[in-house]
């Protein structure tokens, strides 16, 4: 196979400044994810231990294997709302005794656990995942059920986390649910849904109605054991399946539990790992902190692909798109990486191309997005774009192999679409701190609204306000540059997290490893396809 070669330059203004830019937004996001690990903060904390009690990630340490690296989703949920940083629940994959797990950890520093509508959006997000990528779930449940001021926003869709636990479980992928204190309420169906349960004695609480709401419902008077203590349920009840003596305890069972499946991943497995020859970290001074400056795809893989070859497909032919083979960390995968930002119809047809031939080969694909969008105008319009554009999303659409999305630089327009955006449901979907997302810029969006302003005014026979139009303007730019960024979308959870470029490769690691548990299988055939 081909080794590309670097040109990069590392000592140049461009690679410097580019560099620059982003280890300041690398220092923005280490910000936030500080803000994310400090849960409810100092005070609620130091309660929290007071009790002896482990934070939600202590738990998670212990759990994991020893040395092992845990890779953190959705870290930034909520971030620009009154909710906290992280929306009260951490989940990522962690290696337990060998198998990969999808954890979901509940912050009980943080309001005592409950759930605002950004916690069901993660929660949900990491179930998903779960279920395409076969990854047993282990709850390390903390909840003191949904937070009452915003139950409207949260109640209707959060039934779907129950209902995906036991989809979960009729597919065959365990679920297991460890309780480190309450699971009032709605947080009771966790452990109730799931196929293992450990409680803690004197700790673990599971109950429909607390105390206060049965005496108030029924007039009944009973103590919290008698409810839903982790005894009770043990002994009485049954929903309990191991009484542990304490957290630690209860997270040796949940250890015991996973290496008791003598779980297979069912994908092929990877070849021998070689190192990139060039360094990954590199990739900060590529990333361009002027996203109209495009930058070499190339220069991107020579730092992501094992032994940097790769294969490329049609290289003389729509050139604004490279498509080809490697490998990464021992697995094969098609590449498809914007070089220019347009996507034109060369561009559009060579992508359908590849992606019919990557599944016909069961061959993962990795999308690393930086694109403006499909071209427009009148001779590309008469050329067929929309058609040409249409095959290369119907080809994305019904492609059956994992797919792995980058956002790189600008996702604008279509072309996030084109390019396996979130609403194409990648297996997993990551940014760079550079990275923007929206319809278009936020230049070219305030100028089309200028424009459609100034026609109708003219169509009306009335006087285009310019003075007015350029406040106007200023303040959709700087609407379209807040929404935008790359935090703003990570904090809607339209991304499975931002990440450090130079980690770029690790995390893709990490994520087709994940991916190799279920059947990794391409489709044969494809729909109607406009010629």
């Amino acid at each position: 196979m081909p080794t590309l070669r670097s040109e990069l330059d590392v000592t140049g203004d461009e690679y410097l400044t580019n560099r620059t830019h982003n280890l300041g937004m690398l220092k923005l996001l280490e910000e936030q994810l500080s803000e994310a690990r400090a849960g409810g903060g100092e005070a609620y904390m130091r309660r929290h231990r007071e009790r002896g009690r482990l934070t939600c990630r202590e738990r998670i340490d212990l759990l994991v294997d020893p040395g092992s690296a845990f890779l953190e989703l959705s870290p930034l949920a909520a971030w620009g709302t009154d909710f906290k940083v992280g929306a009260s629940v951490v989940t990522g994959i962690g290696v337990v005794h060998g198998v990969e797990c999808l954890l979901i950890a509940n912050d009980g520093t943080v309001k005592g656990g409950t759930s605002n509508p950004y916690t069901w959006k993660k929660m949900l997000r990491a179930l998903h995942i779960a279920r395409l990528n076969r990854l047993p779930v282990i709850n390390l449940v903390e909840s003191g059920g949904a937070d009452l001021p915003t139950q409207a926003d949260l109640f209707v869709p959060a039934g779907q986390l129950f209902r995906d636990l036991t989809q979960l479980s009729a597919m065959g992928i365990p679920t297991v649910a460890l309780v480190f204190g309450n699971s009032t309420a709605g947080g009771a169906y966790v452990p109730g849904m799931c196929d293992y349960n450990v409680m803690i004695d004197q700790q673990s609480k599971v109950f429909l109605g607390g105390p206060p709401l049965v005496k108030m419902a029924t007039g009944e008077v009973s103590t919290d054991e008698e409810l839903g203590g982790a005894r009770m349920h043990s002994t009485v009840s049954g929903l309990s399946d191991y009484l542990a003596t304490d957290e630690r305890d209860a997270i040796r069972l949940g250890r015991q539990i996973v290496k008791s499946w003598n779980w297979t991943k069912l994908g092929p497995r990877p070849k021998p790992v070689v190192d990139p020859l060039y360094d990954p970290a590199e990739l900060l001074g590529i990333a361009s902190a002027d996203l109209r400056v495009p930058f070499s795809p190339q220069e991107v893989l020579a730092r992501l692909l094992d032994g940097s070859e790769f294969e490329e497909y049609k290289p003389e032919y729509g050139t604004s798109l490279i498509t080809g083979w490697g490998t990464l960390h021992g697995y094969p995968v098609g590449i498809l990486a914007n070089a220019r930002g347009v996507i034109f119809s060369e561009e559009a047809e060579k992508a359908t191309e590849f992606i019919q031939k990557s599944n016909q080969v069961d061959t993962p694909l990795i999308f690393l997005q930086n694109t403006t969008g499909y071209i427009v105008g009148k001779s590309f319009e008469q050329g067929g774009i929309i058609k040409d554009g249409a095959k290369m999303i119907n080809a994305v659409a019904n492609s059956a192999v994992p797919h792995i999305t980058v956002i790189m630089g600008a996702s604008y327009g279509a072309g996030n679409y084109g390019m396996c955006g979130r609403a194409y449901d990648p297996r997993f979907l990551f940014a760079w701190p550079n990275s923007r997302t929206a319809v278009m810029g936020p230049q070219q969006l305030a100028g089309v609204l200028s424009i459609v302003g100034r026609e109708a005014a003219a169509a009306a026979g009335k006087e285009f306000d310019e003075d007015r139009d350029r406040e106007r303007t200023a303040v959709i730019e700087a609407q379209i540059e807040k929404e935008s960024h790359a935090f703003y979308m990570s904090g809607k959870v339209y991304d499975d997290g931002i990440i450090d470029p130079a980690d770029t490769r690790t995390v893709l690691g990490i994520c087709l490893s994940a991916v190799h548990n279920n059947v990794v299988e391409g489709r044969r055939g494809y729909g109607v396809f406009r010629m």
